[in-house]
């Protein structure tokens, strides 16, 4: 999808750039010399103020990997970009590297390239990923003003910088990845939402697909979040490496805790129309450990069973095979996602399991801890 008519910002986390033609003038490889072309003033500005809203930046040009190395000698330049590709392969395949290589969705890229041709080759083989000439710049940038940007946002550049630490450190450790993930230190702690919070909330709600339960539109999860029954309970990460921030959100529903019609107590069910979790804690066991804490709590305020709405899409695989894990199975009960998923959803489901016996433990690499303990 090319041009910037009707262009709507949701969704892209990475806007990737060509070099020759885009950041810079001339042919980088053409140079009598080694030293680069120099970038445009309006590019680097433009990169810098979508860094500001929380957007990463990123590299896609067909040339000389020697351009890569150059480029490394310009710190300057070099460290306004994430998980770059310099090479002569295809740019569609370019950009399938750097959504792997940072954790996020193909789809959440947009390439900007002076070449139809470049642009045309990325639409047509990722149908999903909007282009933009250089020209369009200005009327990105013009779509994000007014957005409300949180301190999440405003910190997501440095934090996948030090993501990038944490891959070469992991890649230089000698021993297992077990071992590695114990090396780290990774302790999350889990706690109801304080009213700051509650942006960085909608913000998962709204951008994270992978690990996302049901899709629960931010502004849906704004109004449940504000109603009696419904408490809203955030995560947050830390290891040796510095601060995750807030990597997971789970919406809780206890409007069910009502009196049985015959006069006895109803049993005491705690249901979860919304739980996501930031795609940059996959593969370390976060998600796993939230869920469970959630669980945990649950049986400490008195419930007999934990209930979590699924709505499964193509991009939410992972988060299906954790609550399955998790021994969550399909349950009769719709009325859960009548109340809270819009009815435009695709065949939501509503998945259970009863809180008797023992529940799941964390990874034995991760502590996990409530955040009024660790605050006490």
């Amino acid at each position: 999808m090319s041009g910037t008519d009707g262009f709507e910002p949701d969704g892209v986390k990475c806007v990737v750039w060509d070099l020759d033609g885009t950041l810079w003038d001339e042919i980088a490889v053409e140079s009598a010399t080694d030293a680069l072309p120099t970038p445009r003033p309006s590019a680097l500005a433009a990169i810098d103020a979508l860094a500001a809203r929380g957007v990463l930046s990123s590299i896609a040009s067909r040339s000389a990997p020697s351009v890569l190395d150059r480029l490394d000698a310009v710190p300057e330049v070099r460290a306004r970009f994430l998980a770059p590709q310099v090479s002569w392969q295809d740019k569609s395949e370019s950009l399938r590297r750097i959504a792997e290589e940072l954790g996020i969705a193909v789809d959440a890229l947009l390439l900007v390239d002076d070449s139809p041709y470049e642009r045309a080759e990325v639409e047509a083989l990722l149908p999903g990923v909007r282009t933009l000439a250089p020209e369009d710049v200005p009327a990105l940038l013009a779509a994000f003003e007014g957005r409300e940007v949180t301190p999440e946002s405003r910190e997501r550049v440095h934090r996948y910088r030090t993501e990038e630490t944490r891959r070469a450190e992991g890649e230089r450790f000698q021993g297992s990845r077990e071992e590695f993930l114990r090396w780290c230190d990774m302790r999350l702690t889990v706690g109801a939402a304080s009213a700051d919070e509650i942006p960085r909330a909608l913000e998962l709600a709204a951008r994270t697909h992978r690990l996302n339960s049901s899709g629960l539109t931010p502004d849906r999860l704004r109004e449940l979040a504000s109603s009696d029954g419904y408490e809203l309970y955030t995560a947050r990460m830390t290891d040796r490496f510095g601060t995750y921030g807030i990597i997971g959100v789970a919406l809780v529903d206890r409007t069910e805790d009502t009196d049985g019609t015959d006069g006895t107590a109803a049993p005491t069910t705690w249901s979860v129309p919304l739980l996501a979790l930031s795609c940059r804690v996959a593969g370390r066991g976060a998600a796993a450990a939230f869920l469970f804490r959630l669980m945990e709590r649950a049986r400490e305020a008195g419930a007999e069973e934990f209930r979590v709405t699924l709505r499964p899409t193509e991009a939410n695989l992972e988060m299906r095979i954790l609550l399955r894990q998790a021994g969550l199975r399909r349950t009769d009960d719709s009325a859960t996602t009548t109340r809270t998923t819009p009815a435009s959803a695709a065949d939501p489901a509503v998945l259970g399991r009863a809180l008797r016996g023992d529940l799941p433990e964390p990874p034995a690499w991760l502590h996990v801890s409530d955040r009024e303990e660790a605050e006490a």
